[in-house]
């Protein structure tokens, strides 16, 4: 009796009142193990409790969708039909809005590109693909920046090698190719030049050789050829010559044999 009162004491609404189910218009599906004061209730509170709720009853969901608690909402849009969600792309609710964002075709979500809230722009970026990704490059928040540069046409990202934010530009050298990704060996933050050290070709490193991080120059020690190694054999940092002197012993090991 002990837990199950505990239980009764955890079961609270959207706000803050003790649940029963006395008060439940779904008080018949408790006994068919639809719903569980504690575990599975959708008049609850807690998120888990909601979603739990849903999955069991998803034919419900269409009627939850006005709900005033903005859970209630986003669980109901999560689950309920995609036929049903247009309506919520004016949701006051951001999350709302993102899980419509998530759930309706890509083709449905262009006014979500302008939501005044960076997540659900974020959830967009997401979703789209190709050009419809470009206008989200210049995002005021550097999240949907991100967002759009993992999924944006590869020469699409030249308009993003000088992003303000670094995060922004280390998305941009991991997935850019050619001379786009040589043109980032001259990126003012260290660790986007390690990116570009760890990806360009072997016969490319020659600029990044001399970088005054160590880093980049371990990382070009790492896959340089013979030529930068030998450089690199006389770097003032010791694990960066003795990675380069090791690397051209076992060079000339293998052409001897």
């Amino acid at each position: 009796m002990r837990a199950s009162s505990e239980v009764q004491l955890e079961a609270l609404d959207w706000q803050g009142r003790p649940l029963r189910c006395q008060d439940c218009p779904h008080e018949d599906m408790h006994a068919e193990g639809r719903c569980d004061l504690g575990t599975v209730c959708v008049a609850d509170r807690r998120h888990k409790r909601i979603d739990n709720f849903f999955r069991r009853n998803a034919e419900l969901a269409a009627r939850y969708l006005d709900h005033p608690y903005f859970e209630v909402r986003v669980l109901a849009a999560k689950h309920a039909s995609v036929f049903l969600l247009p309506a919520l792309l004016a949701d006051p609710e951001p999350d709302v809005r993102a899980m419509v964002a998530r759930r309706l075709p890509a083709s449905r979500i262009g006014p979500l590109k302008s939501d005044p809230e960076p997540d659900v722009r974020i959830a967009v970026a997401d979703r789209l693909e190709g050009a419809a990704l470009v206008p989200l490059l210049s995002d005021e928040d550097y999240r949907v920046r991100r967002a759009a540069v993992r999924r944006a046409p590869l020469d699409a990202l030249i308009y993003s090698l000088h992003d303000p934010e670094t995060e922004v530009r280390r998305d941009v050298a991991r997935r850019v190719e050619g001379r786009t990704l040589a043109r980032m060996a001259q990126d003012p933050d260290p660790l986007v030049r390690v990116i570009v050290a760890e990806r360009l070709p072997e016969g490319a490193l020659t600029p990044l050789r001399d970088d005054d991080d160590m880093r980049v120059r371990f990382a070009v020690a790492e896959r340089a050829g013979d030529a930068d190694l030998a450089v690199l054999a006389d770097d003032p940092v010791p694990e960066i010559s003795e990675l380069a002197r090791t690397r051209l012993l076992r060079a000339n090991d293998s052409a001897k044999q």
